[in-house]
């Protein structure tokens, strides 16, 4: 039920973070996994460590044509697409009276509309093989406000409402669309914010039941979940992974 033995796998943002944490999780499950990133030594890395059957693709996901060469290419090597997983983000942390209009826009388009262009392209490629399996990636910004983070939150509830229109609309077509909303994960991203937000290491700790930081080993489970004949009566569910953090007042 949880293998994915013969599955193909497009994980954006692949080469690192979460997204290689989920990358590794169906790689393990026998999945072989098309790294998509813009940083080509960092998903030339990626791809030695999942196997010799990964692939590694350069991509920019804000770029309809680019997203079109992602899909073509991944066809034309691995001769099919089982698994979308929609994981390329960005953060620029600034209060909303302090954000750019280009800002704004590059963090949208990053977060968001890249789930669109590559949800998109891939749908026509599932419905042609009668079943597919797209996992969104959104955040605890899906469900709290930050002020710190106006065009983050507003991308990621975007990913949650996104995830849902989806689901309903390609359920026919035996293609399952969920969202996973990531806690406070111990990534090059969020240490970055730990420099940036004064005390936020000590809050995630204190509100967190686990009592620490998720890694991206805490995604293996989900990503095959989400991916395989277990979860194909679950569709447009927002699924947190986060210790607990989002359960507390």
């Amino acid at each position: 039920m949880f293998s994915l033995e013969g599955k193909v796998a497009i994980v954006t943002g692949g080469n690192g973070g979460i997204g290689l944490g989920m990358a590794r999780g169906l790689a393990g499950a026998g999945a072989r996994v098309v790294v998509a990133g813009r940083n080509r030594e960092k998903s030339a890395a990626a791809r030695k460590e999942l196997g010799a059957g990964a692939l590694a693709i350069a991509v920019d996901v804000t770029d309809e044509a680019s997203v079109a060469a992602l899909l073509r290419q991944t066809i034309e090597q691995c001769g099919r697409l089982d698994i979308l997983v929609n994981n390329a983000g960005m953060n620029i942390r600034k209060p909303p009276h302090e954000v750019s209009l280009a800002e704004w826009r590059q963090v949208i388009d990053t977060n968001l509309t890249s789930a669109y262009l590559c949800s998109h392209a891939a749908y026509p490629e599932m419905k042609k093989a009668g079943a597919g399996k797209i996992v969104n990636i959104g955040s605890m910004l899906s469900i709290f406000g930050a002020g710190f983070a106006p065009a983050y939150a507003a991308s990621k509830g975007g990913i949650v409402q996104f995830t849902k229109a989806c689901a309903s609309a390609w359920a026919k077509d035996n293609i399952q669309v969920n969202a996973i909303l990531p806690g406070w994960i111990d990534t090059d991203l969020t240490r970055r914010a730990r420099e940036e937000v004064a005390g936020l290491h000590e809050n995630v700790l204190r509100r967190t039941p686990a009592g620490r930081w998720g890694t991206t080993d805490d995604f293996h489970g989900i990503a095959v979940f989400l991916a395989s004949a277990a979860s194909d009566f679950i569709t447009g569910a927002a699924i947190t992974v986060d210790g607990g953090y989002s359960i507390q007042a």
